[in-house]
């Protein structure tokens, strides 16, 4: 049998494959103290946003009422605001080269050593699958971060605006604000999110509690019982607090086939840019119309 990791599958076999990233939504909200049926609910209409079947003004209008009783004050009523005056500076985005990812992992464990997530959180994730018939048989690996949507869902569904999108494209979370109603992670189509039970690692690990990572450019400090970011959602930031120091991203910089790019989008001669036009070129679940800013070359 010949095993290669070079295979390749259309863009709508890697949807499929992608699939398998997504966890049943009414699992996610049944250990929510929230309504559960609100939660499916918005995810889907928010959804019908995207595709043009619902205005936003009418998802708000539709859901204010329910989302008033449901938070109280908690709840930040309305579509939010577009500023008028755009940030200067980068507008990030990664492209991931499936020819060149060799299914090793290594992004999968940079990344949980560089955000020290708990027990079954991790923001990078591989699926592997095979490809062709037997004798030849390509393995074909599809990882996945999160793919910071320029019209994300998540950001739709949040009722204290805890999800929101910066003016670099990273789609970022306020720790402080997020309720943990979870809603954000059934929206998000690709599976990207997780709630964080408080578990961890400190008795296996010596000295695992000493420090969180500082998520967003915000230093926590110890990971205590009860403080943030426990019984909050998380995800990839693409690694903000790196690139505050003018850093890559630790998935990036530790990818052993190279096969991971990381940049400024809106520079048309940047890297990613040149990359991100090339035949090759596509982005998981496209007919969404979530505009993600990870692209994938096949």
């Amino acid at each position: 049998m010949v095993l290669k990791a070079t295979g390749s599958l259309e863009p709508k076999d890697y949807d499929m494959l992608a699939n398998n990233f997504v966890s049943d939504a009414e699992k996610v909200l049944e250990k929510s103290p929230y309504d559960t049926k609100l939660g499916l609910n918005m995810a889907r209409d928010a959804r019908n946003v995207l595709s043009g079947k619902l205005k936003i003004e009418d998802f708000h209008t539709v859901y204010s009422a329910s989302l008033l009783k449901e938070f109280g004050d908690q709840y930040a009523s309305g579509p939010e605001k577009i500023k008028s005056k755009k940030e200067k500076g980068p507008k990030w985005g990664m492209v991931i080269d499936l020819k060149k990812c060799v299914g090793c992992d290594t992004c999968t464990v940079s990344c949980k050593a560089e955000n020290r997530t708990p027990p079954g959180m991790s923001y990078n994730v591989v699926l592997e699958t095979l490809s062709g018939d037997f004798p030849n048989i390509s393995l074909v690996n599809l990882p996945r971060p999160c793919m910071h949507c320029d019209k994300p869902p998540c950001v739709q569904v949040c009722p204290t605006r805890a999800t929101f999108k910066l003016e670099n494209g990273i789609v970022a979370i306020d720790n402080d604000r997020c309720i943990g109603c979870r809603y954000c992670m059934v929206a998000c189509p690709y599976g990207a999110r997780s709630y964080d039970f408080g578990d961890g690692y400190d008795q296996e690990m010596t000295g695992y509690n000493d420090v969180t990572s500082p998520e967003y450019g915000i230093e926590r400090g110890e990971r205590k019982k009860g403080k943030i970011p426990e019984e909050t959602v998380r995800k990839c930031s693409f690694c903000y607090h790196r690139l505050q120091r003018g850093e890559e991203p630790a998935c990036v910089e530790t990818c052993i086939g190279d096969a991971r790019y990381f940049g400024d989008m809106s520079d048309p001669n940047s890297v990613v840019s040149k990359l991100a036009a090339s035949p090759r070129a596509f982005y998981l679940k496209e007919e969404l119309g979530t505009k993600p800013r990870v692209v994938y070359l096949r």
